[in-house]
């Protein structure tokens, strides 16, 4: 008798650096027009190891999300207005592009897809969540934060 294993894996659509990456720009964009900010400054208001920050950060600044200075005072900032950078543009900068499955990649993907009634439907939910992500920019996360700490517990 044979016993098969099933691991159940569990599918994170944001990825752990992209939820760190968030963080860290997040912070950026509370600080906006301030001074830039360190590396481990960044890695320690966000909880994120500080070689893994730097990793993220680098990734950030290939993307023009944000600007990067040498020196004591060095650090990062946003390479544009908070009002100009959304949420989705993070994601893409980090871990590409989102996909709900696989076969909203590439039709080459899954020999079913032109007979396939799901792949439609997340298609639909697919470039909604995409819009939704688009238009949340880091000064509505930051006003929303700003909102949600004046309340008391």
């Amino acid at each position: 008798m044979f016993c098969i294993l099933r691991a159940r894996l569990k599918v994170d659509i944001l990825r752990r650096d992209t939820d760190y990456s968030l963080r860290a720009i997040v912070y950026l964009a509370r600080h906006y027009g301030n001074e830039p900010v360190s590396a481990r400054e960044l890695a320690q208001s966000g909880g994120i190891p500080y070689q893994l920050a730097c990793k993220l950060l680098q990734k950030l600044h290939n993307a023009k999300l944000v600007e990067s200075s040498m020196g004591p005072k060095g650090g990062f900032k946003l390479s544009g207005e908070p009002s100009k950078i959304s949420v989705l543009k993070v994601i893409k900068a980090i871990q590409g592009r989102l996909s709900l499955n696989r076969c909203l990649l590439s039709a080459n993907v899954c020999s079913y897809h032109r007979q396939c009634l799901i792949s439609r439907k997340l298609a639909d939910l697919q470039q909604q969540m995409e819009s939704f992500l688009n238009n949340v920019t880091l000064d509505k996360l930051v006003s929303t934060r700003a909102k949600n700490s004046s309340y008391k517990r």
